[in-house]
């Protein structure tokens, strides 16, 4: 298991100017926002969990499994220019007053099309940007340099607890459901160099937990639907 990350402390941060975009949703949806970095309008999507949460992510800030009491998905500018990805996300934190340990994921999309798809309790929401794609098993080489912020954001939450077991194939079977939805799409590929996947679940305290989410147990089978009218919505808004 990963360590959360340090507490964000609020306050307001320099640069970084902060605007909720309409009401407030319940706390399993995200909230989007507008904020003002460099002299670019830019947009995030923040879920304001709380406490008694778990999530599972491949996140750039606060990735791994553990408790997080937000999710924040901030939209960057192309050719991302710094290399602090964990310390700019900490700084939107910061600006939007989120306390406690969270996961923060970064896209270079247009965070104002994200598409978000609900079944049984479990809801999916997500930013998709394509123009960089390919095929996971490809002849080049991987890079150990730093990569450009992520271009397909799945963020799902769900109304049960999850093992840890499970937390890990409910991740699994996101991803499953993304590259269905893209094949479905018409599209030649698994997704981008770049993609992340965050699952929320309430912490199931001193039991264990939902034991399955592959695609095929309840809550799997649930999150995949909605995974994948999600990422598909998304991917036919581009073709």
């Amino acid at each position: 298991m990963i360590d959360a990350p340090p507490p964000i402390s609020g306050g307001p941060v320099r640069g970084c100017v902060v605007e909720t975009v309409g009401t407030r949703p319940p706390r399993r949806r995200g909230e989007l926002s507008a904020r003002h970095e460099d002299g670019l309008g830019l947009h995030h999507l923040v879920w304001r969990l709380g406490p008694g949460w778990r999530v599972c992510s491949s996140a750039v800030l606060g990735g791994g499994i553990g408790p997080r009491a937000w999710i924040l998905n901030a939209q960057v500018p192309g050719g991302y220019p710094r290399l602090d990805p964990g310390r700019h996300l900490a700084e939107i934190a910061a600006a939007e007053a989120l306390d406690g340990p969270g996961a923060g994921l970064m896209t270079a999309a247009d965070v104002t099309a994200y598409t978000t798809a609900d079944d049984g309790g479990v809801t999916a929401t997500v930013t998709s940007g394509l123009g960089v794609r390919g095929w996971a098993a490809a002849p080049a080489e991987g890079s150990g340099l730093p990569l450009p912020p992520g271009t397909v954001n799945i963020v799902v939450t769900l109304p049960v607890g999850l093992s840890d077991a499970a937390l890990v194939n409910a991740v699994a079977t996101a991803t499953e459901a993304k590259v269905q939805a893209l094949l479905d799409a018409g599209l030649d590929c698994s997704g981008t160099p770049t993609d992340a996947v965050c699952v929320a679940a309430p912490d199931p305290g001193e039991g264990q937990g939902e034991p399955f989410a592959g695609p095929r147990s309840v809550w799997g089978a649930r999150l995949a639907r909605a995974v994948h009218r999600a990422v598909l919505d998304g991917a036919l808004r581009q073709s």
